[in-house]
This record gives structure tokens, C-alpha cells and sequence, in this order.
């Protein structure tokens, strides 16, 4: 019965990819082939992974004439993230039978659709890999199609330099990753993840550092902790509005994927400064995530900051649960890994619901600047709801999904008092202090993007002729406004599910600990209180009372009249308050890490005591790209102009290249012979 489920799942993106291309000519009913096809896969991914999770695990190898056996094995793991793809790609698929019309006889359908069937095919392979060698290809393959992905809209100088900086990254943290397989291929003889297990036990304290370090840096550039993020801000505006969402909601979750099974399958997570160094990143680009989001008024980069906040928070509970590991306290490990998991599905619905949002807007506005909305609740009222939904499960506000994944990871740092070491205590509260900062930052930051883009007056033409989208999109939407519910109301459903998974993996079971309050029984003195079902309860039915009952017995009717504005007439949204006025005291506040300048240019009329227009820009400073990229980018630069001199030409001088390489070798053989 698998196997025939895992079959549909390939057949049904390659009947997808395969239709895209043959009827790249006829734009509608591609659009229906190739979309529909994934969302049929998605449900086929939906059934299989639920299967995996409830029953047996899945398993398929394939020998070759070379000393390699390619398979595929999908434990609880790997089926708890095809689960993750496969929610957010059905809901994104439906959208995007709505959202290409933009493209009609602007861009190739086909080769969309062809690009997005492959992508998500590839994901699914990624995570099923049994092989490290079956593992790089389908990783590349991922990266290669996302890339084209990210090139959609070559003609713009935008896409084409957040297609560059992405290939860099993505093929420099694809070497890391090369480097980290073959310390454990080297230690277990094969390349089959199941021999890991046992190559990290043999391996030395240093190798094992290595492939930790290697690992650390290979994924952690694809899932975009800093400061290896500087793709996302670029890569995630450029490409199409349905790929950013999957791209951000599902395709760094594969990263985090493989984090979860080198660190805690392959290493077994028993190293105290391993968990203190992911906290620490992961703590980093929480917040330096959320504080760059607040500065940007391109709806779409706001949202790629704000992968960077959560792939921090997610990491956070997986540091803290390698550091419980290394000091014997398997149990609290396993509540931080739950709590990393818990959001890691989490994030992958609210973020690819926001995602679908902005493209919403940038659909029905054509442009991605918030200064430019306004009023848009009026035009877009399913989508304001759908976006005003992501932005309250963001914000981490209940009773919705971000409040309990964030909760469990707050008191999961919390519970640090039961470590020994009082400087990993430290740190762990300090980290803790840290998120309580990240989710405050964040919630202002959705104020300002829900309120500045669809409350008042609009400020453009754009946003004054807007009007609401297509019926698929709203319907791709609101899949995911209900699971933001679903996860946020029901939580302790999921983390059964959740536990099972986190077992295997760190040697305990805690479900029979955790209670409907969402805490665990520990040495804690401070036991968590809080119920997500009595929240839903008050904020869905108490809340409401007081309006239903205004509503009821109102006798008078209410007159209606302009806006007012401090005794000044509000006639259009020139004179309201903006995106930059917002953010402005948080620019003040973190000056040191922004590092703001700004320019304000004056003309005059005829007079010099009379100004015609006043001009203001500002903008903060990129630290990691001038101070870490810019010299790294200058040395590979320079000493490539020097290593020019070797390219003579001829064919003569690279025969002499080749006769040294092999008289080296052979020295260095001979001598360890």
C-alpha cells in the first residue's frame, strides 16, 4: 500500500510537468493540468505520510553495478516533513490556478508549471534519500530548479542578481555538505545513512566536531541562519509569489530535516557546545531577522526576514534539545525538540499563507511597497482576513498556531534550571529573554504591515483601483487560515504525533507527561498554566458577547461621516501615517545594529524662504554584506586576477600542470606506502 501511494506522489508531479510542457500553448488549460497534478500528488503525499506516522516505516533499495545501493526510507521523520510539504504544496497548488493568470500571454505557462512540478517532486526526494550519494543529486536538482524558479522573471535585474547570489550560497553550502558525508562515508565504508549510526561512534572527537561544523554550515546556509541568509531577502521578492511561499514555507525545511537527522541520528547530539552554538545562531538570527523585517517597506523581503526570525526559533528548540541530550536529561530533550517541530510546521503554514497574501496585494496593486496601500480592506476583504489571520499566528498571539510552538520553546528554555552548569543556565535564560524580545518585535512588525497596508485611505492609484483576487487563491488561502486555527485550537492532537517522532530519536516518550496545559512535569519550580482550548473559548465566544448583545439591542441608527484627523480634513492618504513613520523609533533604538543614514534634498521656488519640495530617503546599512561578504568577494576577486597567469594557452603548459599533479601523487603515495 505504500509503495503504491509513494508511486502516485511521482507519477502525479510527472504527469503534471510532463502536461505543462505539451500544452505550454494553450495557457488555461495548462494552468489546470499542471496545478491540479500537484494537488493531487499532495493529497497522495497527505495519505502516504499520515500512513507512515500511524503505521510502519517505508523502505525501498535499489543495487547497482557500482559499490552504491540507491534508495529510499521514510521513518517518522521524513514523513512528518513530506506531511509539511505536502499541506502547504495543495493549498499553494489551487492558489496558483489563480494567481499565473497574471502571467497569461506575458510568460511561458508551461515552463512554470514544468519548473514548480519538478520542485516539488524534489523536495520529497530529498527528504526520502536513503543514500548520501541519491541525496546530493536530488538536493541539486532542488537547488537548480529553484534557482530557474527564482530566474522566472529573467528580465528584471532584480531576479537576475537574487538568481546569482542564490546559486553562490546555495552551491557553497552544497560543498560543506559533500565535506561532512565523506568523514562518515570515510568512517563507515558506505554511503548509506543507515551506516552513519555507526561510523559517529567510531569517529574521533575532532572528525566528529567536523562533520557537526560541516553539517552546521552546509544546511544552515539553505535554511538561512545567520550570517548565512543573505540570499532570502533577495531570492524570496524576485520569485513568483507561489514559489516564494513554498520556497519559505517548505524548501528550507529540508535544511532543518537534515540538521534534526545529522545531529541527533548520526552524532547522537551528545556534546554540550554543539547545543550552546546552534542556540546561540539560532538566537542571533531570530532577532536580527525580526529587526531587519520591521525596517523594509517591500512587503515580500519583510516576509523573507521574517524565515530568517523563525528558522531561528525553530533551531532554538533544537539547541536547547541537543544541550538537555549532552547533559542527561533525554526527557527535555525531547519536550525542546517537540517544540522545534511543532514549529517548524507551524511556520510552514502561516508563512506560505502571508506569502500567498503578498502576492495577493502585488496581484491586484502590481507593486510590492507598503507605502503605496492603504484602504485595501475595503477592496480585498477575504484577503485582509486571510492576511490578518497569518499575521495574529505569526505575532505568536493565541488561541493560533504560533502562540503554542513559541510557548513550548519558551518553556523549554525555561526548564534550563535544571541543568548543572550555570553558565549553559545562562545562556539557555538569556536565549529565552531573547525570544520573549523576538515575538514582542515581530508582533510589532505585523502591525505595522497589516495596519499601514489595509486600514485608512489608500495612498496609490494602484491601491484605489484594487480589487479582490480570483476564487482559487482565496480558496488556497483559506486552507491555510484554517489549519492556523486548527493547529493553535487542538494542539495536543499534534504533539502526540510530534512525540512519536522525537522518541526515536532522543530515547524517551513524554507524552504521558505533557498535559492539557501544554507543560511537562519536571524539578521545575515554575510549572506552566495555560490552556490553548480555554483561550479559543474566550476569544471565539466570551470576547464576542459584548458586540452581539450592541448589536442586539441598538435602537438608534449610527450616522456616518468622514475620517477626522485632528480637525483637518482626510481627503486623501498623503497626510496619514506611513510604514517609515512606524518603524522610526525602532530605527532610533537599535541605531548600533541598523547603523541608519538618511538624506533629505530641498528644492526652492523662486524665493529662498519658500520650498517647493522637500525629498527624504533613508536606508540602513547592510553589516553582513559590507563587512563579512564585501572583503570575502574582494579576495577571491584579487587573487584570481593573480592566478590568471597560470592560463597560458597552450596545451603544452597544461600537459607540464598534469605531469607535476601526477609526480606529486605519486611522491605522496610512495611515501605513505
Amino acid at each position: 500500500m505504500l509503495s503504491y501511494l509513494f508511486l502516485g506522489i511521482i507519477a502525479a508531479y510527472l504527469v503534471g510537468s510532463v502536461s505543462a510542457l505539451i500544452l505550454n500553448k494553450k495557457d488555461r488549460l495548462c494552468t489546470y493540468a499542471s496545478f491540479l497534478s500537484a494537488s493531487i500528488a499532495s493529497i497522495f503525499g497527505i495519505v502516504f505520510s499520515f500512513s507512515v506516522l500511524f503505521g510502519e516505516t517505508f523502505e525501498f533499495t535499489k543495487s547497482s553495478d557500482l559499490p552504491l545501493t540507491y534508495g529510499l526510507f521514510v521513518d517518522k521523520l521524513s514523513a512528518f516533513f513530506i506531511l509539511v510539504i505536502s499541506i502547504t504544496a495543495f493549498a499553494v497548488s489551487i492558489y496558483s490556478i489563480g494567481y499565473v493568470r497574471e502571467y497569461y500571454g506575458k510568460k511561458n505557462i508551461g515552463y512554470l508549471g514544468f519548473l514548480y512540478n519538478i520542485f516539488l517532486l524534489s523536495m520529497i526526494l530529498v527528504v526520502s534519500a536513503n543514500n548520501a550519494v541519491m541525496f546530493l543529486i536530488v538536493w541539486e536538482l532542488m537547488s537548480i530548479i529553484s534557482f530557474l524558479l527564482v530566474l522566472f522573471e529573467h528580465e528584471k535585474e532584480e531576479a537576475r542578481k537574487a538568481g546569482f547570489i542564490y546559486i553562490v550560497m546555495t552551491h557553497i553550502g552544497t560543498g560543506f555538505i559533500i565535506l561532512s558525508f565523506l568523514i562518515l562515508a570515510g568512517s563507515s565504508g558506505s554511503f548509506n545513512f543507515n551506516t552513519f549510526n555507526a561510523a559517529a561512534t567510531t569517529l574521533s572527537p575532532g572528525l566528529k566536531d567536523a562533520v557537526f561544523l560541516f553539517a552546521l554550515i552546509g544546511f544552515g546556509t539553505k535554511a538561512g541562519i545567520v550570517p548565512l541568509h543573505i540570499w532570502l531577502p533577495y531570492a524570496h521578492p524576485a520569485a513568483p509569489s507561489n514559489v516564494s511561499a513554498l520556497m519559505s514555507g517548505v524548501m528550507i525545511k529540508t535544511a532543518i530535516f537534515m540538521l534534526i537527522r545529522v545531529f541527533f541520528d548520526f552524532l547522537g547530539a551528545g556534546v554540550a557546545w554543539w547545543g550552546v552554538l546552534v542556540l546561540i545562531l539560532a538566537s542571533v538570527s531570530a532577532l536580527l531577522g525580526v529587526l531587519y523585517a520591521l525596517m523594509e517597506h517591500d512587503m515580500k523581503r519583510l516576509l523573507a526576514y521574517h524565515s530568517v526570525e523563525n528558522i531561528g526559533i525553530i533551531l532554538i528548540g533544537v539547541g536547547v534539545s541537543m544541550i538537555f541530550m549532552a547533559s542527561g536529561h533525554p526527557d527535555l530533550a525531547a519536550f525542546g525538540l517537540i517544540a522545534g517541530l511543532y514549529h517548524t510546521i507551524n511556520h510552514a503554514v502561516f508563512k506560505s499563507l502571508l506569502f500567498m497574501g503578498a502576492g495577493s496585494i502585488l496581484y491586484s496593486t502590481h507593486t510590492r511597497n507598503i507605502e503605496e496601500y492603504g484602504g485595501l480592506i475595503k477592496k480585498m476583504p477575504w484577503t485582509a482576513l486571510f492576511f490578518l489571520i497569518g499575521s495574529i499566528s505569526i505575532s505568536a498571539l493565541p488561541p493560533f498556531n504560533g502562540f503554542v510552538s513559541e510557548w513550548l520553546t519558551l518553556q523549554a528554555q525555561l526548564l534550563s534550571i535544571n541543568l548543572s552548569d550555570n553558565i549553559t543556565k545562562m545562556i539557555v535564560l538569556f536565549s529565552g529573554a531573547g525570544l520573549a524580545l523576538t515575538g514582542a518585535l515581530a508582533a510589532a512588525c505585523f502591525v505595522k504591515a497589516f495596519g499601514v497596508s489595509f486600514l485608512a485611505l489608500p495612498r496609490s492609484e494602484h491601491a484605489q483601483h484594487s480589487k479582490e483576487v480570483p476564487i482559487p487563491m482565496l480558496i488556497g488561502m483559506g486552507i491555510l487560515s484554517v489549519m492556523c486555527i486548527v493547529l493553535g485550537v487542538l494542539p495536543f492532537y499534534f504533539i502526540r504525533i510530534i512525540d512519536s517522532i522525537s522518541s526515536p530519536l532522543v530515547g524517551v516518550s513524554i507524552i504521558s507527561r505533557i498535559d492539557a496545559n501544554l507543560s511537562i512535569s519536571t524539578l521545575s519550580a515554575f510549572p506552566a498554566t495555560i490552556s490553548t482550548t480555554a483561550i479559543a473559548i474566550l476569544v471565539f465566544v466570551v470576547l464576542p458577547l459584548p458586540v452581539i448583545m450592541y448589536l442586539l439591542l441598538k435602537r438608534t441608527p449610527t450616522p456616518k461621516y468622514e475620517t477626522w484627523g485632528c480637525g483637518q480634513p482626510i481627503s486623501t492618504g498623503r497626510n496619514e501615517y506611513t510604514a517609515t513613520a512606524f518603524s522610526k523609533p525602532f530605527r532610533m533604538w537599535f541605531g548600533g545594529i541598523f547603523r541608519p543614514r538618511r538624506e533629505i534634498q530641498t528644492t526652492y521656488s523662486d524665493s529662498p524662504f519658500f520650498k517647493e519640495k522637500v525629498i527624504f530617503s533613508s536606508e540602513i546599512e547592510p553589516i553582513f554584506e559590507r563587512f563579512l561578504y564585501n572583503p570575502v568577494v574582494w579576495l577571491v576577486v584579487t587573487v584570481s586576477r593573480y592566478m590568471r597567469i597560470i592560463q597560458t594557452g597552450y596545451l603544452q603548459t597544461y600537459l607540464l600542470y598534469i605531469l607535476l599533479t601526477l609526480v606529486i601523487s605519486l611522491i605522496f603515495v610512495g611515501s605513505g606506502g
